[in-house]
Order: structure tokens, then sequence, then C-alpha cells
């Protein structure tokens, strides 16, 4: 008996790429027709996978195991050309790709909760090194010259790489490289299917953080081309500079499979705050912060295969040894005491079968011990988030990036207290969940008096990432909600006051300047239209006035970027040569990692206090 109104589960990358490779080169050529298509064609779910019914003689099954695709055997259409048909390959292609589970409880940024990148685990004792780098860019800019501020992070030294590492790396990279060239206009399931056999041979060889790198940016490729919402050019160019960047060899290529969990004694844990888990590619659930005696954070987190709905029914998960205690329970105040539990570098907790658990005073966030993390100035906090971005992955600890910002709300955004004015911005907008409502609903309260927990937004200095909110109610009890969910109602928040609060000066938010800005949107047109984009786009106006700003290091950038794209030579009888893909690629490299650097030391600077003038 089938079910009606399903969704096409995550899908191995190897067994989508394996799709495409036994299809002739005429079917190949029809692919994303096809792809697009298959939109169409309707899903039904089994009591091990889902049917998808091309035509009524035609059905392609998907058998699911432990929630993916895993095996080509686990893809079958029932049409004579089977398994080297267009149905199977659409299909395969169309539907969402699975970094495996240990990849995607690490995967948050651009993904996790929309763009966030904060750590997620699943509870466990064998979690992934966050292969995938959290979502955040590579970690050896290039300079940024004359950015106020800048500051490249100390360069990785790189290992010995195998031979066979070597070549994965250089797969990985002429892969990336095409993608750029193509730009998203132009790249296919042909481009994707190349990223993903170089991503397995990548993870064949112990190279697990580029080969996830690259498995996302297929996925992101694929949202693309079907138009999901969920899909954000920003990310895309930050999973590209990692990835151009991983593949020079640098130690962080070889960051481990699996993170080590080792033994610790009795932790009392005071929880903060539960953040919605939603990842592109069908995983879900719920990450729950807590703070630990001394003084860091700990994760405890339920993430596997689902939908947006998934985030709800896990943060109702128990914490792990028996204490009958919730995930969300612990994030709303609650508080635990672990006995043998084990925990990762990073501050995520396993759940192993020697743990045991009891309940324990909580605490508000107004209270001892949670209350001393709002007592950092806010460009404290937000130099030690910065830095944090620029660690090694795997050398993160949980939470480094949170920001815990009191202020209130404004006619021209929210005034932190010690900080700037800032905008208050959903970190997912999916409909699914309800962080773009509530963020909108505290938005529009002028005069109130907020206590948020946030993340930054590099490329954005005007505005802030809200994760959860506390703020004295109608009876003035002290309201605390986790904004991705709980859906607040106006009677959660109190009446709009006749005027803001005399004290808060109505401050405009930061904002970068004008020529920095066109410098990021002329990276990010780059990939969206590729190599031939970026020589069309390429004129002198725009290194002349990042000179005139001063940005004169950003002038070179975009001016070889500019030539690179547009470069085609000839030979002495005046032929034309081949296009160099990888000098582009270099050029484009430099000039997305100088934006981006330049980004985040405006952001640093915008958020630093003036000092007052000497008498």
């Amino acid at each position: 008996m089938t079910r009606p109104a399903a969704v096409l589960p995550p899908v191995a990358a190897d067994v989508a790429a394996a799709a495409l490779d036994l299809l002739p080169v005429r079917l190949r050529k029809r692919v994303d027709g096809a792809v697009a298509k298959a939109a169409g064609w309707p899903v039904e779910a089994t009591d091990d996978g889902v049917l998808v019914r091309v035509a009524e003689d035609t059905v392609v099954t998907l058998r699911v195991t432990a929630g993916i695709v895993a095996d080509a055997a686990d893809a079958v259409c029932g049409c004579l050309l089977a398994p080297a048909c267009l149905h199977r390959a659409a299909v395969l292609s169309r539907a969402p790709l699975a970094a495996g589970a240990e990849a995607e409880a690490e995967a948050v940024a651009g993904e996790g909760a929309g763009p966030t990148t904060g750590p997620a685990t699943v509870t466990g004792e064998g979690d992934a090194a966050r292969p995938d780098g959290g979502g955040e860019r590579g970690a050896v800019p290039a300079s940024t010259g004359d950015a106020p501020g800048a500051g490249a992070a100390a360069p990785v030294m790189p290992l010995a790489l195998t031979p066979v590492q070597s070549a994965a790396l250089g797969s990985l990279g002429e892969a990336a490289t095409a993608v750029l060239v193509a730009g998203v206009t132009g790249s296919g399931a042909v481009h994707r299917a190349e990223l993903l056999h170089a991503a397995h041979s990548a993870r064949l060889a112990g190279l697990h953080r580029p080969a996830a790198t690259a498995v996302r940016i297929a996925r992101r490729l694929g949202e693309a081309r079907s138009d999901d919402p969920a899909f954000r050019l920003s990310d895309l160019s930050a999973d590209l500079v990692e990835l151009l960047d991983l593949v020079r060899g640098t130690a962080a290529a070889l960051a481990p499979a699996r993170r080590s969990y080792r033994p610790e004694g009795p932790l009392r844990l005071h929880g903060l705050f539960t953040e919605a888990i939603v990842t592109a590619s069908g995983y879900a659930g719920a990450t729950v912060f807590a703070l630990a005696p001394d003084g860091t954070l700990r994760t405890l987190s339920d993430v596997a295969p689902g939908g947006p709905e998934r985030a709800l029914q896990a943060s109702g998960s128990p914490v792990p040894g028996g204490c009958a205690l919730g995930l969300r329970d612990l994030g709303d105040g609650g508080g635990v005491i672990l006995t043998s539990p084990t925990v990762s570098p990073d501050g995520r907790i396993g759940g192993g079968g020697q743990v045991r658990s009891v309940r324990a005073t909580g605490a508000g966030w107004h209270d001892a011990p949670l209350a001393a993390l709002w007592e950092r100035p806010p460009a404290a906090q937000l130099a030690a988030a910065l830095r944090w971005s620029a660690e090694p992955a795997d050398a993160r600890a949980a939470g480094g990036d949170l920001l815990f910002l009191d202020g209130t709300v404004t006619g021209a955004g929210f005034a932190v207290t010690g900080g700037p004015t800032l905008r208050l911005a959903a970190p997912d907008e999916r409909p699914e969940l309800p962080y773009a409502d509530n963020v909108r609903l505290l938005a529009s309260r002028p005069g109130s008096a907020l206590r948020l927990i946030a993340r930054a937004v590099p490329d954005r200095p005007d505005r802030i990432h809200v994760l959860a909110a506390s703020w004295a109610g109608h009876d003035h009890r002290t309201v605390r909600a986790d904004l991705g969910l709980r859906l607040l109602h106006r009677s959660d928040v109190p009446p709009v006051r006749d005027t803001p609060a005399a004290s808060v000066a109505d401050a405009s938010p930061p904002a970068l300047p004008v020529e920095l800005d066109l410098l990021r949107r002329a990276v990010e047109r780059g990939v969206a239209g590729g190599r031939a984009v970026a020589a069309a786009a390429g004129d002198g106006e725009l290194p002349r006035r990042l000179r005139a700003v001063g940005l004169t290091t950003g002038a070179q950038r975009v001016q070889a970027l500019a030539e690179a794209a547009a470069d085609r030579r000839h030979d002495v009888l005046g032929r034309l040569l081949p296009a160099d893909p990888t000098g582009f690629a270099r050029a484009w490299l430099a000039a997305a990692v100088y934006a981006s650097a330049a980004a985040e030391s405006l952001l640093l600077a915008a958020w630093t206090p003036a000092e007052p003038a000497a008498n």
C-alpha cells in the first residue's frame, strides 16, 4: 500500500554520480532537461523507500537504508534501457545529496538553520570531524593590504601528501575550477557528476574535509538549478573559496574523518538555548547549547534524516543517561549532571552506554552562571568570533561564534548596549521554521529591552542573525524563547510604546563602503555567470573607485580578476589559444578572500566604540 505526497530521500553522492556514468554520450546531453521534467513526476512513499511514476508503465523505485539511498542497486527503473536510462539518472540527480550522517551532523552553515554556521552533532560517541569546515571560508586568506585592522590567519604548514592524495586534490581542483568557469548558469548535471566523482576519490584517499566541501558545492548547484529558495549565492561562493583553498595542499585537507571522544568526570550543565537544524540535503534536528562549570560551552544534539518538521521532534529527544529530560527542556533553563560522559575536543557530548544523568537546578539568563556571558563588551565578543572562524575547522570550540547581546529596539534597529545599532535578521527563512516571523515581531516593538543570543554576518555589518531572545512580558515575568522552535504571538511581547527609550540613540546601522560591496558583488557575479560574465562586466571604474577610498589592494585584486577573465591570447599564427581556467580561478580566489577579510575587518571596526576625545 502506498501513501501519496512523499519527497525524494537523500542519495549518496557516489550513487548519484555513477548513474550519470552509465549514460551514453547522446543521453548525457539531455540530463538537465530530464531533471527539469522529473520535478513533475509524482512520488509515492512505500514501506522501504519511494516510487517515482514517470509514466503508466515506467516507475523508478528507490530503496532507503538508514534514511538514504546508499547503493546503486537500491535505485531501479522499470524501463528497457535501465539502468543506463534517463529516468533513473534524472531522479537520482534531482534527489538531495547525502554527505553521510557524520558529515551532515557537522554541516550547519549555510546549511543548518539556513546560513547558520554553528556546530551540530549526532548524539553518539563516534561523530565526524568537521570535514566540511562548518561552512566557513578558507583558513589561509590572502593579504588584505590596506583593510583597516585586517590580518590574515597564520598559514597552515602543509603536510606531506601521498601521490594518491595529490591526484585526488588535483581532480577536486579541476572540477571546482570547471564549475567556476561555467558559473551557476552553465553548470549542469555533468559538472555535478565530476564534482561527486572527485569527492568520492578524495574521501577514499582520506581527504574528508575537501570531499565534503565538494559534495556541498554539488548540492548547492542542484538547489540553484531547481530554484530552491534555500539557495544562496554567497554560500556557494564561500564553499568554492574553501575548496580552492584546500586543494592547494594545506594540512586542513588532511583533517581526520572522525573525532576522538575522551571520558570525562561528572559534568554539571546549565542549559542555554536550543537551535533548530535543517540542511538542504535532507537532515534535520536540534542542538542544545549548555554552559559547563569551567565557563565553556557544550553541545548535545539529535540530527538525522528528515525535514523541517523533525527539528521540533528532535528537540524533544531525551538527554543521554535516562534522566527523562528533553533537549529542549535543558535548553529552556534546565540543568543536568552527567556522570561518565564522553566529550570531544570541541565540547560535543556523546551518548555512550556508560553515561548516566540526573536532573539539576537550572538558571535564567540574568542569573549566575549564565549572566556572565553577557558581561563581555560586544566588540570583544565579535573579535573572538572572527578569530574562531579563522581557526582550523577541527580546532573550533562549540559556540565560539555566538554573541550575547543586550539592547533596545528602536525605529532604526536594535541598539546594542555598548555597541552599534543593528538590524535583526532571521538565520533561516524557510516557512517551516518560525525564525522570520519571530524576528519580525520582536523588531516591531520599539522601546523593548531584549537580551539576545545571535551570530554576526561577516559580510553584512548592519545585521545579526538572532537565535534566541529574552524579554520582560506583560506581567513583568521573564520570557525566554528559542526563535527557531516556537512561534511567538503578539500576546507574548509587550505592546508598542509611544516613543523609544529616551536613553537610546536612534543611530543608523553601520554599512560597508559602497566600493567594497561592489567588489563583493563582482566576486559573486563571477560565480553566477562564470568567466564570460566576469569578462563582460570588467572595466576600470571599480578599481578606480577602490583606490579613491584607499582600498588599493582591493583595486589590484579586481583588476587582476578582470584581466584573467578576459585573457584570450593568440599564437604566432594568430590562432586563439585555449583559455587558462587555472589563472582565472586563482584571480577569483584572491579577490574573494580579500573581499571577505576586508569586510570582516571593517565589521570589527564598526563594532568598536570610538574613544572619547582628549581634553
